[in-house]
């Protein structure tokens, strides 16, 4: 698996001779997307809501599920009459996309809304711009980067999930070392790429010790390695994985709110990572761009929250308050990719069965 830095070196050294040629046009169009970012006062919401309209749509990438993104583009619609063009993919598809887009000299994305550690290397490569919401103050302290140019709009919990048919409330694990006992034998499961949940575990239980733990746990037991949180979370409701370790809440919430025969729990304190949104510092609808972005965090909250996610505005009652997290850095993991990466794919991935 490619990490985001070698995705965003490849992309560069693909497009660079052509960025060169398009630097003024690029220079005078981020200027412009700037001054509407930054726009305020009291006549701000109204023109907003004028220019997004005159521009007629907008473009958004992300990594949120398809049906959860269209219950909030529809939203966002029927209130503003500005049509909204998803393309959605996983989060480091998201990010390449952006990135070799604009490298090649192509602006047509205006929001791009995916995971932390892609949002900050997005910002890492100066395409973002800060906008200056006036719902921002309604954030939690997590949400809201150093930079300002992407904002946690909720917050992805990593939880344990259980078919309720294959696994009873009582013979829950409590802790890590509880699933070295053999009953749990054939019955894990785990997501691929998880080497930032990886990280935050053995953040708090120690290195050395995590690293010993997890290889015992699955020499022992063995783990089903599957690509995609979805795709997890829903084996655990077929019952094909008993035990899944690395699902978003959200996900497994929904499900069991549907009637599926699963529930989720978490080892505390639970790994928690900001999702975000930004806008583009050459978004071709910069008007309709920060009137999404508005959208984000103040409307979208809400029905975030009806979704079963965890949102980041204060204004709402989630369950931020009702459990222990452990927030990881979005900075940090981008930073020790490469040692994570390997440390996960060696303890775990790569003797997994």
């Amino acid at each position: 698996m490619k990490n985001r830095s070698s995705i965003l070196v490849g992309a560069l050294l693909a497009s660079t001779g052509i960025t060169l040629a398009i630097a003024p046009a690029y220079a005078q169009a981020q200027a412009d997307s700037s001054k509407i970012a930054q726009m305020q006062g009291a006549d701000r919401q109204q023109r907003l809501v004028e220019g997004a309209r005159k521009e007629g749509e907008l473009t958004l990438y992300t990594s949120a599920p398809v049906d959860d993104v269209a219950v909030l583009t529809r939203a966002f619609e029927k209130k503003y009459g500005v049509k909204v063009k998803v393309w959605r993919a996983g989060s480091e598809k998201v990010m390449q996309r952006t990135v070799t887009e604009a490298r090649a000299g192509r602006f047509d994305v205006d929001i791009v809304d995916t995971n932390g550690p892609e949002m900050e290397a997005l910002h890492r490569e100066k395409l973002l711009v800060a906008v200056k919401s006036p719902h921002l103050g309604d954030l939690i302290p997590q949400a809201i980067q150093p930079h300002g140019e992407w904002v946690g709009s909720r917050i992805n919990i990593f939880a344990a999930a259980y078919n309720t048919k294959a696994v009873t409330k009582e013979d829950l694990p409590k802790t890590y070392d509880d699933l070295l006992d053999p009953k749990w034998k054939g019955k894990l499961g785990i997501e691929a790429e998880d080497f930032d949940w990886f990280a935050g575990v053995l953040g708090e239980i120690g290195e050395a010790k995590g690293v010993k733990l997890f290889h015992d746990i699955v020499a022992k037991n063995g783990i089903s390695v599957r690509k995609g949180h979805t795709l997890l979370t829903n084996l655990v409701a077929s019952g094909e994985v008993p035990l899944a370790l690395t699902i978003y809440n959200y996900k497994a919430e929904q499900l069991k709110r549907k009637g599926a025969p699963i529930d989720w729990f978490i080892f505390a304190p639970a790994i928690a990572r900001p999702n975000g949104a930004g806008m583009l510092r050459r978004a071709p609808h910069p008007h309709a761009a920060v009137l999404y972005f508005d959208f984000t965090f103040s409307d979208a909250q809400a029905i975030l929250l009806k979704r079963n996610f965890v949102p980041t505005s204060r204004k709402v009652k989630t369950v931020l308050n009702q459990m222990p997290l452990k927030f990881i850095d979005p900075a940090v993991i981008l930073d020790q990719e490469a040692k994570w990466n390997r440390l996960y794919q060696d303890t775990i991935i790569k003797q997994a069965r």
